[in-house]
């Protein structure tokens, strides 16, 4: 636990070290966020279309989230190369799940604290329909969903280390492909049928379906079971195979030279 809470802290000072960068990126996902809030807003200013507003507003808050903490997992080989500590964080005496847990919580932490940021801001520019919001079920179901998501993310860390060349190419593909197929701006059933499979293996699928049944419907967290017991077996499979690919990816690494080596 003391080295986990030692990666949440070392995080927390690159955070602060590049505190600029990361307010230009907050005020990026909040623009882009927005963006897609006006789409509704430019259809018409009727009560459905204040409703379409929300929906699109709830998948940009909830996939500005889900993929910062995708992308925070999935580049800790990247920071390491970056900051020139890659060696000594691989060859320290710390397992790699202390590692990749303190990593995490930090993850969680901060965008937890960077999404109540941007909520505020479209509250301040947008009229939500969320005057029978339940939050503690839409919290829950976003935590559940943290867990499996994790899991992803740390499965995509191992790309960086297997080929420090395409490796975080990789990671975007990934990223993009969760947010095709989890209907963050859209019903799943506008995709394609053959595409629509896909949707059931994102746990982001289930997150927004739960999030805006409790934003927008007032939802309980008992009567999103159907959503939370596939995220609660995608996290229990996801993390341990995600700690042992990312073991084994590290192994290879260290045997063939990757570990430093930047292109």
């Amino acid at each position: 636990m003391i080295g986990a809470l030692g990666f949440v802290q070392r995080n927390y000072y690159l955070t602060k070290r590049y505190f600029l960068w990361e307010v230009v990126w907050l005020l990026y996902t909040t623009g882009n966020a927005m963006t897609v809030g006006f789409i509704g807003v430019a259809v018409d200013r009727s009560t459905e279309t204040q409703r379409l507003t929300t929906y699109l507003l709830i998948g940009a808050l909830i996939w500005s989230y889900l993929s910062m903490l995708f992308d925070i997992l999935a580049e800790t080989v990247a920071w390491e190369r970056w900051e020139g500590t890659i060696e000594y964080t691989f060859l320290s005496p710390v397992s790699r799940a202390t590692h990749l847990i303190g990593t995490s919580v930090y993850a969680v932490i901060y965008g937890i604290v960077r999404t109540v940021i941007v909520f505020l801001i479209f509250n301040l520019f947008f009229d939500m329909e969320i005057k029978n919001a339940n939050y503690v079920t839409a919290v829950a179901l976003l935590a559940i969903c943290s867990i499996s998501l994790i899991g992803f993310g740390m499965v995509a860390a191992v790309m960086p280390l297997l080929s420090p060349e395409k490796g975080n190419q990789a990671v975007f593909i990934i990223g993009s492909v969760l947010l095709l197929v989890s209907g963050v701006y859209y019903e799943i059933n506008v995709l394609p049928g053959w595409i629509q499979p896909l949707s059931r293996l994102s746990p982001v699928t289930y997150a927004l379906r739960g999030i805006r049944d409790a934003l927008l419907e007032g939802a309980s967290i008992s009567s999103q079971w159907h959503n939370i017991w596939p995220m609660l077996i995608m996290g229990a499979v996801m993390v341990p195979a995600g700690l042992m690919l990312f073991s084994a990816g590290e192994r290879y690494a260290k045997r063939t030279g990757l570990l430093k080596r930047n292109g």
